[in-house]
């Protein structure tokens, strides 16, 4: 017994040893220097990644080689993210404001730019005196969530509301890390382990969000910790303790409850689950190198870090904790005209939806908001050159605030590039019947806004991309490793007939659980100004009258204005088709058409979910593909501010309900892109990347084709390679 508990002793403090060394070399958040600049590659506490080289430039060469540092960085734009030297002023701020100072535990859970009103950003001109900087806080203070305004040119917090308790701010590294910590120092959890046959030493667990369930998880936060073996294999999800969930107090740091309802279950086999290309025994090399060369460098030109300028568009990019990439102040300018135009004011990825089909024990509430529980920009991950990203990319960070108000970096997290796949952006010939001999063809090169993040097993990839015809698509790739439950069955010939899975089995004792994914975007169009309608287009089959015409029947446009919300609360049908139109009534083309831009769909997958389920209440943005809502700056997140343990009573759902009139306003549309993944034996043990877009496409913007007049490509103007062997 002495034995045991000297090596339990000797554990523990290995553990604590590990811990601490872990935490320093990857979440460094309080240097001895406040003003020391933090370089985090991650915002998960099971990642142990390290940072890429970054590259940087000057506006004239966006692929300048030098790493990039942000202690000097000034704001430019009135919408440019907060500064170093701002994160830092505003944790001074804080650190002397009166109920924080008095508070004896308080944690920082967002510091990011309080953006000006609209209306002021929008008559903004370059060369002005920028406006007025402050920062926006949410903290939790003695249990409370306050939202904090913090004035930069002051000093002074001149806002703190305490928030309803409608659910708690987004975890921070620190509530994630403790969770993962506290079962290690909880007796009967160890027991259990060890009754498992599994080495303490082996564990990698994985802090988990709760959801909301009832009335015994109010009025505390709440986590559930799933525990997984290393051994032998990186890929620990791939080897999940299956049937174990303890559940964690977040204040108090203390276990409230162990289950454990897996015992039977063997953990799966190691074998076959490192994707490494450096493990595997017989790589694979079916294809020469590839590169897009650019002998005169890119199109696009990044001025004051942060106003992308390409082809004829023109937009403002940054990082955001939460959203990950907000894309803002969006114009073209007009072939016609030379004046640039705006298209939308802001746009981002506003919320996440993923729900698992397991409604047993260990499973019924992984029905994850990654977005408000996780923060999607600090899940980030640095982007690999040559793989995430081509040559000629230009690398952006993210600067972040640690749960104390300490700045870091989120190394590139964003790059930007020009994309050509061979694809056409427009063509003729002529037949050789009429004699004219005519053949014109028009390369398509796109402009491309990334980022990836790793929001533990599963990984991300968000694409805005740019047309030179004034199209936007936003594309979002699925990757990563799933999430998987532990089996008794090595084969399906064992499985009872009666008995359902929940899931495929992908491999012995392994189960990849059907789920969904849904991401929400918030986009406030502005189409040439501010003031939008939405336009529902619905094609109707319109019989002909008797003798009219050889024809029976034949499609009508019929068009319908939405007056108020309800009426753009949009469902997809397939044999009820639309197109949804963003017009602005008071500005028309030269033939009397009212300009505007179109939601052209995709990703069409809608939850099945019940609506009474507390997940889809919380997730209730995901009942329609479509909502429109009258501009408020308020209302940006789907899900609603605070979105852990969130009961559904402040989401857009709710927002929409109240059937505000939305004709001729200033608008925000909402689209959300779904995914159903019933995971195959192709997803084990990393996933092939899935996608699907949605597009915003002009309709009626242009009097004409906006890229006829653009060249074709000749020989003389393309780089000379030359290739190692002829095809």
């Amino acid at each position: 017994m002495e034995g045991r508990n000297l090596l339990r002793l000797l554990f523990f403090l290995v553990t604590g040893l590990f811990l601490l060394l872990f935490t320093w070399a990857n979440f460094p958040y309080l240097p001895s220097n406040k003003a020391e600049l933090l370089d985090c590659t991650s915002f998960s506490p099971w990642c142990t990644s390290k940072s890429k080289p970054h590259l940087t430039t000057n506006p004239s060469n966006p692929t300048g080689g030098h790493r990039r540092h942000h202690s000097s960085d000034v704001p430019h734009h009135p919408l440019d993210p907060l500064t170093v030297q701002e994160i830092n002023r505003v944790r001074t701020t804080l650190s002397s404001h009166a109920p924080l100072k008095a508070s004896k535990r308080y944690t920082i859970h967002a510091v990011d730019l309080e953006e000006p009103a609209k209306p002021l950003v929008l008559r903004w001109k370059k060369g002005n005196p920028m406006l007025p900087r402050r920062a926006s806080v949410i903290a939790l203070v003695g249990g409370e969530s306050h939202l904090l305004t913090v004035d930069l040119a002051t000093s002074q917090v001149t806002r703190d509301d305490v928030l309803p308790p409608s659910g708690y701010p987004t975890m921070t590294v620190e509530d994630m890390t403790m969770a993962t910590k506290a079962p290690l120092v909880d007796g009967n959890f160890n027991r259990t382990i060890i009754e498992r046959g599994i080495d303490l030493a082996d564990l990698a667990c994985l802090p988990l969000s709760t959801g909301w369930f009832g009335k015994s998880e109010e009025k505390r936060r709440l986590i559930k910790v799933q525990c997984y073996s290393m051994k032998d294999t990186v890929n620990f999800y791939m080897r999940p303790i299956e049937g174990l969930t303890v559940l964690v107090d977040l204040d108090s740091k203390q276990v409230v409850e162990i289950s454990d309802r897996g015992q039977n279950i063997p953990i799966p086999n190691a074998a076959n689950t490192d994707y490494r290309y450096s493990a595997q025994s017989k790589p694979t090399n079916l294809l020469n190198p590839i590169s897009i060369e650019q002998p005169k460098g890119p199109s696009f030109t990044v001025e004051n870090d942060h106003l992308i300028k390409w082809a004829n568009w023109e937009f403002h990019l940054k990082a955001e904790s939460r959203a990950g990439v907000i894309i803002s102040r969006v114009m073209f300018r007009d072939p016609d005209t030379g004046l640039l135009r705006n298209v939308m004011y802001k746009g981002l990825t506003s919320e996440f939806f993923v729900p698992y089909m397991d409604p047993t024990d260990a499973w019924y509430f992984k029905t994850y908001m990654d977005a408000g529980e996780y923060g999607f920009g600090l899940q980030a991950m640095p982007l690999d050159p040559l793989n995430d990203c081509p040559r000629n990319a230009y690398y952006m960070d993210g600067v972040f605030a640690a749960a104390d108000g300490t700045p870091f970096v989120q190394s590139n997290m964003i790059c930007i590039f020009e994309s050509y796949s061979g694809d056409i952006g427009w063509r003729h010939a002529e037949s050789p019947i009429t004699g004219m001999g005519i053949r014109e063809v028009r390369p398509k090169v796109t402009l491309v806004v990334r980022m990836a993040a790793s929001v533990a097993n599963y990984d991300y990839i968000v694409d805005w991309v740019f047309q030179t015809d004034g199209l936007i698509r936003i594309k979002v790739g699925l990757s990563g490793i799933l999430m998987v439950k532990g089996s008794p069955y090595v084969n399906m010939n064992q499985v009872p007939g009666q008995e359902y899975l929940y899931g495929t089995l992908l491999s012995e004792n392994v189960i990849g659980v059907i789920h969904d994914h849904y991401l929400t975007f918030y986009l406030d169009m502005d189409v040439d100004g501010s003031d939008n309608s939405f336009v529902k287009v619905n094609l109707e089959k319109q019989m002909t009258a008797n003798g009219e015409s050889p024809r029976r029947s034949f499609l009508k446009a019929t068009r319908k204005v939405a007056k108020t919300e309800k009426d753009a609360q949009i469902k997809f049908k397939l044999y009820e088709p639309a197109e949804f139109h963003v017009i602005n009534p008071s500005k028309k083309t030269r033939v009397g058409n009212p300009v505007g831009y179109k939601v052209v769909a995709g990703g069409t997958a809608a939850s099945l979910l019940d609506h009474g389920d507390p997940p889809q209440k919380r997730g209730a943005f995901t009942n329609n593909q479509i909502w429109v809502t009258p501009y408020n700056r308020s209302e940006q997140w789907a899900g609603g501010l605070l979105v852990s343990q969130s009961q559904g009573d402040d989401n857009l759902a709710v927002w929409s309900d109240r059937n505000r009139p939305i004709e001729n306003k200033d608008i925000v549309l909402w689209y959300t892109l779904g995914f159903h993944h019933i995971p195959c034996q192709e997803d084990f043990p990393v996933m092939p990347t899935v996608s699907s877009s949605f597009d915003l496409k002009p309709v009626n913007f242009f009097e004409s084709n906006p890229i006829l007049r653009m060249p074709p490509n000749v020989e003389n103007d393309l780089p000379i390679c030359k290739p190692a062997a002829s095809a």
